[in-house]
């Protein structure tokens, strides 16, 4: 296994203080009423200013509002009317609420709580994205759809790194965001597999309640209506976007479960001629990969790839393999130093496969593996410094990324 190196100093702080407790929160019990549950933040827009908040109940209930301020301030909370309906899918009845917080103070945490009709969440706390150039990670991973207790490990894994991360004295070492590459559930259809899913996803909350925003892309598992109603998407929403975290991070969702090529196309090519000419850091998150270390290449081979090489795309982040992988740099099917790395394959929560190193784009320097993981991605003004962890808090891959001239 790969040794720790002195600039990686997140991953020693974490490593000496997780825990690795069992969580409290059981997706086999049953949702009440109207009592808030399942709630979750999310990151589809300029997450400085702007963060949904959402929350599930059993029931539909009459009156559904967040009640909000910045965490710490003696002001009065304000409150803000849900967007409500009932989950698409399945027999059991479930309800969305979600609120779109918009005109928010960067860098800056807001306590939030949840009201349905006469009960209440417990009071929590989001921070948003900085509008200053400063150092901070944010976490990458996928695939958490059909191993109940690997999920439920990996998200306590989850919450242990972020408690830890701010908790160092360290600014830039703290984690923002969670970015998932798909494949939530097993069928997309089923919102008892995704109440689940949401049930688990309440033990990425910190002991202190701070909930880390998720910035989600669909995967192949996730066809059908939840999808858009689980993370606050408009009806119809074809779930490709591109938000800033921090002035100089250009982070891009593309959606490999529609056409790669026509309108997506175009609108990467627009998106990523823009982004490199304003941004230090590039990076992409799909699903289906595009060099995998299992399955047959996604069209966005041929879609995307020769737009990631045009504008010098720093990193890509991929799903749908369940295994670990992190190729050579990558410019015209060839090893290039000036090329683009591809990282992933999904451990979040899914059994694993056995990977084929022996494809050229993962032979050393590249790297290929299995086990259940997340990746850590830290942006400073001169690296981008990845650390892939297993499950238990293990360093298996660790790399780094130059600025571009």
């Amino acid at each position: 296994m790969t040794r720790l190196k002195p600039a990686h100093s997140l991953i020693l702080g974490i490593l000496c203080c997780l825990t690795l407790a069992t969580g409290t929160a059981d997706a086999a019990a049953p949702l009440s009423g109207t009592q808030p549950a399942q709630w979750r933040v999310v990151w589809t827009d300029d997450p400085a200013t702007t963060a949904t908040v959402s929350w599930s109940t059993a029931e539909a209930g009459k009156s559904h509002s967040l009640r909000f301020r910045v965490k710490g301030s003696d002001e009065s909370q304000a409150a803000q009317l849900a967007d409500s309906g009932r989950y698409t899918g399945g027999e059991s009845e479930l309800h969305y609420h979600h609120v779109r917080l918009t005109d928010l103070q960067p860098a800056t945490a807001y306590e939030v709580q949840m009201v349905s009709d006469a009960d209440q969440s417990p009071v929590f706390y989001f921070v948003t994205a900085p509008a200053t150039d400063r150092e901070f990670s944010i976490l990458h991973g996928g695939d958490s759809r059909s191993d109940h207790k690997a999920r439920q490990r990996m998200n306590q894994m989850i919450a242990d790194l972020v408690a830890t991360s701010y908790d160092n004295d360290d600014l830039g070492d703290d984690i923002l965001a969670l970015a998932h590459g798909g494949d939530y559930v097993v069928t997309g259809t089923k919102m008892d597999l995704w109440s689940a899913w949401l049930s688990d996803h309440e033990m990425t909350t910190t002991p202190d309640g701070r909930l880390l925003p998720v910035i989600p892309a669909r995967g192949n598992h996730d066809k059908g209506k939840p999808f858009n109603e689980v993370f606050g998407f408009p009806e119809g929403d074809l779930n490709y976007y591109g938000i800033d975290i921090g002035p100089q991070v250009r982070f891009t969702t593309l959606n490999s479960e529609t056409s790669t090529a026509g309108d997506q196309a175009q609108w990467l090519k627009a998106e990523l001629k823009q982004s490199r000419a304003s941004h230090r850091w590039v990076v992409a998150q799909y699903h289906r990969p595009v060099y995998p270390a299992v399955k047959s290449p996604g069209s966005g081979l041929k879609s995307w790839v020769p737009l990631f090489e045009k504008y010098n795309v720093d990193l890509v982040c991929e799903a749908d393999g369940h295994n670990i992988k992190r190729t050579v740099p990558i410019r015209g099917g060839v090893q290039d130093e000036t090329g683009v790395v591809y990282i992933g394959e999904g451990g979040l929560g899914v059994p694993q496969r056995t990977p084929k190193p022996d494809r050229w784009f993962l032979q050393s320097p590249g790297m290929a593996d299995q086990g259940n993981h997340v990746f850590v991605l830290k942006f400073t003004n001169e690296t981008l410094q990845g650390t892939c962890l297993l499950e238990g808090g293990t360093v298996r891959d660790q790399f780094t990324r130059n600025v571009r001239p």
